[in-house]
């Protein structure tokens, strides 16, 4: 049976599993979506949904140097003890988004940290394009819709297609690690330095 993205996106819904988890999910599940649920409840992925409201107090702030001293980042990384961010596997996600962050250059951690302004100023730009193409007014909301779904896919990094393994995205990343490590993780902020740029 072919796995749609409209299934995928609805098992990620009801289970909060990143998009290849559910993806293989659904696959040895041959598309049955229970099956398919109870298959990602073994597997531990479900439980990371459900520490995401837990809060994250501890962690690590990792600094990434570029090649050549131009080009630098902090980001802050948080979970919920210290024994979780002194751990390998922590720390090699830390530096993953450190590198990320240096590499795709993202304007905010979320989608919820965008400002309205900034998300209405887009709307008008598109709005006015999409006009000026002649396209009819029922369509242009939905048009703009997906606009903003790449909009946010470039400014915000859990947003981001993951550099390494552009099939998932930062978050996807993010929630694997929870469910491996058994903690909510949050990336609290960052901060990216080029030499000579304001």
């Amino acid at each position: 049976m072919e796995i749609t993205i409209e299934m995928i996106k609805e098992l990620r819904e009801r289970t909060g599993a990143g998009v290849m988890e559910a993806k293989r999910a659904l696959e040895e599940a041959n598309g049955d979506m229970e099956k398919a649920v109870t298959i990602l409840r073994e597997k531990g992925v479900i439980k990371a949904a459900k520490k995401a409201g837990r809060v994250a107090k501890e962690g690590i702030i990792e600094a990434y140097i570029h090649t050549g001293e131009k080009l630098g980042v902090l980001v802050e990384v948080n979970c919920e003890t210290d024994f979780v961010a002194r751990t390998d596997e922590f720390r090699k996600l830390a530096k993953e988004i450190a590198l990320q962050i240096a590499g795709m250059n993202p304007q905010y951690v979320s989608k919820e940290d965008v400002p309205q302004e900034v998300i209405e100023k887009e709307k008008e730009i598109y709005r006015t394009q999409l006009k000026n193409e002649g396209k009819p007014d029922h369509v242009i909301e939905k048009i703009i819709e997906g606009k903003l779904e790449k909009f946010y896919e470039e400014v915000c990094l859990l947003e981001q297609p993951f550099v390494r393994n552009p099939e998932i995205k930062v978050k996807d990343l993010i929630t694997e690690a929870i469910s491996k490590l058994g903690e909510n993780i949050v990336v609290r902020r960052f901060a990216r330095f080029v030499v000579g740029e304001e």
